[in-house]
């Protein structure tokens, strides 16, 4: 027994067996004393022939706690331990505990703290409420059996969320999805927006809000045109591509029991505020679940917009037969380098996904692009 710093100890576990081969430094016995407890490691390499000690015994420094037998060749090789420095070298892991002590060797909290186990909710079989590895494992098999310790509730899909679900995963699992990122300063915007609503709410106390995804929409319609690629879908033979003359722009809603996706038509044929009040009206339609057929079909495009709730970019899923899909997330001011200084502005994050069999990278570069420049310059809505 090596000297730890303390008198007398009590042996309250042994770790090793008759017969067993044991490594140099590996634990021999735990012992305790002044509401601590510790690992006694061997010295040396050897197998088991007789434990001097049991559960309960007290032993003192050079007391012989255990005879290894060792081969000549190997214990001469051997680098021993110096024991008597274990002291110095343990007292950093010696275990103290408050006045409610708890009764546990190294071995068993690094076995709870593996398992996540609270010893504190642990009843211990050993001596002085000691808690064994017994112990640890049967309250493992009580909470993992108690279905009351465990709760859950089971909610059956409803039939609009295995729809939607089942679209998605169709979706993703069948388009070759590409997503292109870009960040728009809408400063200018959101200032005319702001402006705008101001001058309204003056003339009509009932005037609703035009938000920017309105903008968003008309912009989106305005590159529809100009790039048409992105218009279009693909035949189910795959062999040719099929052009829309119509701009159809969906717009996906969260709901109560999922999402739907109301289109707005002939976008390209109406103003902002016209685009603000279909919006308005086909928003409150999905969340009062009164939709019909009509208010979902031939859409081209779909707009996600997520703004509203936070984030920043993401993939949205190709609504097919579409063959691209743009993701708006919330606008965040940002300092932005102009005019040889940092300016303060208004940065939207955009996502484009698009269908790679159909749409090339450089095309979604230039989709995005002329979107940023309708946004950051509103003037150019109205060429």
């Amino acid at each position: 027994m090596p000297d730890i710093g303390l008198d007398e100890v009590e042996v309250i576990e042994i770790l090793v067996k008759l017969n067993d081969n044991i490594k140099m430094e590996q634990g021999l016995i735990t012992v305790e004393g002044e509401k601590s407890s510790m690992e006694i490691p061997s010295p040396i390499s050897g197998i088991v022939n007789k434990i001097n000690v049991k559960v309960g015994d007290k032993v003192s420094t050079n007391s012989i706690i255990m005879i290894f037998i060792v081969d000549d060749i190997d214990f001469k090789n051997q680098k021993k331990v110096d024991i008597n420095n274990i002291s110095d070298n343990n007292k950093k892991t010696m275990i103290h505990t408050r006045n409610n002590m708890i009764h546990a060797t190294p071995s068993v909290r690094r076995l709870a703290r593996d398992l996540n186990v609270d010893l504190n909710n642990v009843l211990g079989s050993g001596p002085k409420n000691r808690i064994l590895k017994d112990d640890i494992e049967i309250y493992t098999k009580n909470v993992f059996n108690n279905p009351n310790k465990l709760k859950i509730e089971k909610v059956k899909i409803n039939d609009l969320q295995k729809i939607v679900g089942n679209n998605l995963y169709n979706n993703w699992r069948n388009i070759p999805h590409v997503t292109q990122f870009e960040e728009i300063d809408i400063t200018t915007l959101e200032d005319f927006r702001k402006k705008y609503n101001s001058e309204e709410h003056k003339k009509n106390n009932n005037h609703s809000n035009i938000t920017i995804l309105s903008f968003i929409i008309k912009s989106v319609s305005h590159a529809l045109l100009k790039f048409p690629i992105f218009n279009s879908s693909l035949s189910s033979d795959k062999k040719t591509i099929n052009f829309k003359k119509y701009v159809n722009i969906g717009i996906a809603v969260d709901v109560e029991n999922g999402l739907v996706v109301p289109v707005i038509k002939n976008v390209n044929e109406k103003n902002i505020i016209n685009i603000s009040s279909d919006l308005m009206l086909l928003s409150d339609k999905a969340r009062k679940n009164k939709l019909n057929k009509l208010d979902t079909k031939d859409g081209c495009f779909t707009i996600s917009n997520i703004g509203s709730i936070g984030g920043h970019w993401f993939t949205p899923i190709i609504n097919f037969p579409e063959v691209a899909i743009i993701g708006v997330s919330k606008a965040v001011i940002k300092p932005v380098w102009k005019y040889e200084k940092f300016v303060p502005s208004l940065m939207l994050p955009l996502s484009l996904s698009y269908d790679h069999r159909v749409i090339n990278g450089a095309d979604a570069a230039r989709f995005v692009s002329f979107i940023k420049k309708l946004l950051s310059d509103i003037r150019f809505l109205v060429m």
